[in-house]
């Protein structure tokens, strides 16, 4: 994992080559078995994230398999948890799957929560990109960005020192509670990394003196930044992953007219995995519902939603992405500086971030 996560370069990350032409279809006697426990119960996937929505509703429809989708608005550390106190429970609470950062994947694994699986287009998932027992695997990446209101803010940021100007006051939210949220800590980290610090630790403790200035001024909104708070203005400026940002965008229509900009320091990737809860309920639906994530519908189905899915260089070399999807994609020098942060340095990040926002920030993000 660390050969391609301490790359500094989106470039790298693409440079995959192509793999062998992978299957797509499920095997038969997994959709028999799927059908006969006949639900799969998700957790913690927004519809309007990575285009989540139609790809549930496609799932439901190929299959004829019930979905029951719990708390939409979780974070990774939350479906760790739901894991974790559901060991003994096969009701609906308990999750057959998991979407988490990085960084929540091998740890989940290390602590025995995870049952491993390999769908059938294995093979062309990137190495680097997967626990080589099959017990988590990358599903998709994109880079944190400003989502902004251009009705209420007329001055565009383009850097993180940006956002600690007075004309920002009551403005800025991260997506996400960063004491528990995947995607709110890598906003703080971002921010460490726009700083200059270095290593995971030092970068974690330059974000949090960074969101402490920022409440300081004013400037920072304490509450969970989606599409709706920004539309009403509650939270004019969200940093958020790409692809939230330009599905919002989508979603709005203009009402708000939205800007995503990706900051010109501090721009961080991050990639998603997917797992199999030890427990899950409903283990060959969950099964299933990994074969479909890694077919090339489900592949396509998340760069619907903006994000790059793990698989899109082969399938990008097998010509099976249409020119109109490629076109919808922001341009590439956009992420010229992209960091992919090593598993370590999350990790080291997290621990500083997690434990000690209360204490540097003092904002209790709801």
């Amino acid at each position: 994992m660390k050969g391609l996560l301490a790359t500094t370069s989106l470039a790298a990350l693409l440079a995959f080559g192509a793999a062998p032409q992978a299957r797509a279809d499920a095997p038969a006697s997994l959709v028999a078995a799927a059908k006969k426990e006949g639900q799969l119960t998700v957790i913690a996937l927004p519809h309007d994230w990575c285009g989540y929505g139609p790809m549930i509703e496609a799932f439901k429809k190929k299959y004829g398999l019930k979905v029951n989708e719990l708390n939409p608005d979780a974070g990774s550390g939350d479906e760790v948890e739901a894991i974790k106190a559901n060991k003994t429970n096969k009701g609906p609470q308990a999750p057959d799957v998991i979407d988490v950062g990085l960084s929540f994947g091998p740890s989940a694994k290390a602590e025995g929560l995870l049952a491993a699986y390999k769908p059938s287009t294995w093979a062309s998932i990137p190495a680097e990109l997967k626990d080589a027992d099959g017990f988590w695997v990358g599903d998709y990446y994109g880079v944190l960005a400003f989502e902004i209101n251009k009705d209420l803010v007329k001055k565009m940021p383009a850097d993180w020192s940006d956002l600690l100007g007075p004309e920002y006051k009551n403005s800025v939210a991260l997506a996400g509670d960063p004491r528990t949220a995947n995607q709110a800590i890598l906003g703080v980290y971002a921010s460490g990394v726009a700083a200059g610090a270095k290593g995971g630790a030092a970068i974690g403790d330059a974000g949090l003196k960074f969101f402490a200035e920022m409440n300081k001024r004013g400037n920072f909104v304490p509450v969970i930044g989606k599409a709706a708070p920004l539309a009403q203005g509650t939270t004019p400026i969200v940093v958020r992953w790409d692809y939230n940002a330009l599905a919002d965008r989508d979603t709005l229509k203009g009402n708000p007219p939205v800007e995503i900009v990706v900051p010109k320091t501090g721009v961080v990737a991050g990639v998603y995995v997917q797992a199999i809860s030890a427990f899950a309920p409903h283990p060959n639906a969950a099964k299933l519902w990994m074969e479909y994530l890694y077919s090339d519908e489900g592949q396509l189905g998340w760069l619907k939603g903006y994000c790059h899915p793990v698989r899109f260089n082969s399938m990008v070399a097998d010509k099976k992405v249409p020119a109109s999807m490629l076109e919808k994609l922001p341009p590439a020098a956009s992420y010229a500086k992209a960091v992919f942060p090593t598993l370590d340095d999350q990790g080291a990040a997290k621990a500083v971030v997690s434990k000690q926002w209360d204490s540097v920030v003092g904002a209790s993000v709801k």
